[in-house]
This record gives structure tokens, C-alpha cells and sequence, in this order.
């Protein structure tokens, strides 16, 4: 829709300081330029060649040029268990809720790796901790800086170009620096902050509200850390708004649903199982427990941060990917597979 396209006018007069004038040398209307810029005239009904003359101008591509969305869109991590089930939202607030040791800080580390791959600048606003694992997310981020002052001119400088990935602890929420912060940022526009929030001391792993209001919310489970399952984000309890209205297109939302309805019931039977035993539960309930397995195998996934203890190289999987391969776990297709030949993998196909 056109009110989802803006023009990235920071990056455009950040390039091009005389706008107007090097609009018109290149055969464009002054008035049509400055309407673009303010907003009179809607990007999506701009001329194509008006569009690409700017982005000429800006040296930039039509990408670049525009920024696509203010409406609820995920952000694609490559993380089959994040895209399917808890998807991070563009633009929005994902929550870490975590006991200590349950790797939430691999996982931004992790994110922002990720995120640097798919060209986005990743901040990490550091509390100054001496926590382990505070140094592998320093280490993964573009730019850390512990003054709230800094972070500020950081974002300010790169918002222009780049979707930027903010992380954050705790503490910046419980002192109202990270509010403060939100607030100074709204008068600076372009492109969007995703803001990942981690409680590195595991204070408010008991908390429903750790953080306030999330856009996603990712619980690490305790159960999949006893058996050695990462990432281990519980499947019932992690969710996102982006699973809410009409935000997925039908096939996700139909295959997520699916799959967080079978994670469920196999939860349910795996405390009979271990207790009675598989012979004491049904065939048609031995069905789904098995499926369950199998699925619960396969969202096990190698990070790129944790190849050095693995001795696996991390996997991206497309979300079209990670769609295909649990429908064919869900349909039976994988029924003949044991789950240990799913497990810690990337695509199905390889497992053959």
C-alpha cells in the first residue's frame, strides 16, 4: 500500500546537500522533489524514473532509497525455530526471559551476527558487566558503547542508511534511560530500531511483565537445556505479535499453528511416556508423540558463535525452507526417520 512506502530523506539530504539544485540538473521538478521529501505527494505515486534519478543522485540503490513497511513485518533470522513459532518484528521489542546459564546471551550474539549478514547495523548499548557471555555479544556487535549519549549519536549516524539492531539489558528498562532514549530517538526519522532486550542477572524469569509491552517474547525452556536441545526457546510459551490479525501470509501462520498444536500434545505425552511407557499410550497418540520428536529434532539448531565448541558449522535456513521441511514432519513424510537423524541439522534433505 502506498502509505507503507516512505522516502529515506535523511540518507538522501546526508548525500545530496543541495537537493534542489541537483534535482533540476538532472531534469527533475524542484516542487516535486520537495513534495516527495515532505510527504505531500505519496512515494508510490511517484514516477519510476523520477525514483531512480534520486537514488542516482544518493548514490544508493531504490532499497536503500525506500523504506518499505510501517506495518507488522517479521524479520527473517534464519533461525528455523525464531521464523516459525515467536518471529522477530521489524521495528518492534523481542524480550529474553532466561534462568542463568540458558544461552539467551549466545542468542544475541547469535542475532546479532545474523543480523550483520542481512546488512542491518547491530548496537549493543553495554551495561558494563563482567557476566560471561556479555564479551561474545560485544564481540558480535558493529558498535558497543556503555553512555546512553553515545548510543544516541551512534544510531543517529547510521539510522540514515541501515535498519539498525539494538541491544539492550534490563537495567536500561528498570532506569528509564532505554524510555528516554525511544523518546529522543522519535524525532530522528529513517529507517526502523529492532530492540532486543536481555536480563543478563536472570532476575525475571518468574516475571510475566520483565520488560512492559513486547512486540515478541522469547522464554528459554528448561526442559530443552536438560537434553542438550538448542536454541532452547519454548515453543508454547514464545510468541509474537507479528502471529496476530493478518501479519503472515496463510501458509506460515497455517504451519505454525500446526506445528505449536503437535509441540503441545507432544509435551503432554512425554510426561506419560517417560512415566508408563510408549506401550501404555495409544497408536494414534504414539503417532503424534513420535512426530513430536521428530520436530522438536529438527528446530534444533548450529550457531555460527557456538562453531568453535561444536565443531558444526552454523545454518541459515530461509523461511520458505524451515515452511517445507516441518509440513513434511507434520504430513507424516519423515515418519520412517529417527529423530537423532533430524536433529542439530539445517534442511531435511541433508539428513538422507
Amino acid at each position: 500500500m502506498d502509505e507503507e512506502l516512505q522516502l529515506n530523506v535523511p540518507l538522501l539530504r546526508r548525500r545530496v546537500p543541495n537537493l534542489t539544485t541537483a534535482a533540476r540538473e538532472a531534469g527533475l521538478r524542484a516542487a516535486t522533489v520537495s513534495n516527495l521529501c515532505t510527504g505531500k505527494i505519496p512515494v508510490g505515486r511517484a514516477e519510476v524514473r523520477t525514483l531512480v534519478a534520486l537514488a542516482s543522485l544518493a548514490g544508493c540503490s531504490l532499497d536503500e532509497l525506500i523504506i518499505r513497511g510501517s506495518g507488522v513485518r517479521m524479520i527473517e533470522t534464519g533461525v528455523k525455530a525464531l521464523d516459525l513459532l515467536a518471529p522477530v518484528v521489524r521495528g518492534g521489542t523481542v524480550g529474553f526471559v532466561a534462568r542463568p546459564n540458558m544461552g539467551q546471551l549466545v542468542m544475541l550474539a547469535e542475532l546479532m551476527l545474523r543480523m550483520k549478514k542481512r546488512g542491518f547495523a547491530t548496537v549493543f548499548w553495554d551495561p558494563q558487566s563482567d557476566i560471561s557471555g556479555v564479551e561474545l555479544v560485544q564481540e558480535q556487535s558493529e558498535f558497543s558503547h556503555s553512555a546512553k549519549e553515545d548510543v544516541y549519536q551512534q544510531i543517529v549516524q547510521l539510522r540514515g542508511e541501515k535498519d539498525i539492531l539494538l541491544g539492550v539489558d534490563r537495567s536500561k528498562v528498570l532506569s528509564g534511560e532505554l524510555l528516554s532514549l525511544r523518546d529522543r530517538l522519535k524525532e530522528v526519522g529513517a529507517r526502523p530500531i529492532t530492540i532486543a532486550l536481555v536480563d543478563i542477572k536472570c532476575e525475571a524469569a518468574d516475571d510475566d511483565n520483565a520488560y512492559g509491552p513486547l512486540d515478541t517474547l522469547w522464554r528459554f525452556d528448561t526442559d530443552l537445556i536438560s537434553r542438550g536441545i538448542y536454541p532452547a526457546i519454548d515453543p508454547i510459551g514464545s510468541t509474537s505479535t507479528v502471529l496476530e490479525g493478518a501479519h503472515l501470509d496463510a501458509v506460515h501462520l497455517t504451519t505454525q499453528q500446526a506445528a505449536r498444536k503437535l509441540l503441545r500434545r507432544y509435551r503432554e505425552l512425554r510426561s506419560l511416556v517417560t512415566v508408563l511407557g510408549a506401550e501404555k499410550i495409544s497408536d494414534s497418540d504414539l503417532q503424534l508423540y513420535q512426530r513430536g520428536e521428530r520436530l522438536e529434532a529438527y528446530l534444533a539448531q548450529p550457531f555460527y558463535v557456538s562453531e568453535p565448541y561444536t565443531k558444526k558449522p552454523g545454518e541459515w535456513l530461509t523461511l520458505y525452507d524451515t515452511l517445507a521441511d516441518v509440513k513434511r514432519i507434520l504430513d507424516g513424510e519423515m515418519d520412517a526417520a529417527e529423530p537423532s537423524e533430524l536433529f542439530f541439522k539445517g534442511r531435511l534433505e541433508f539428513t538422507s
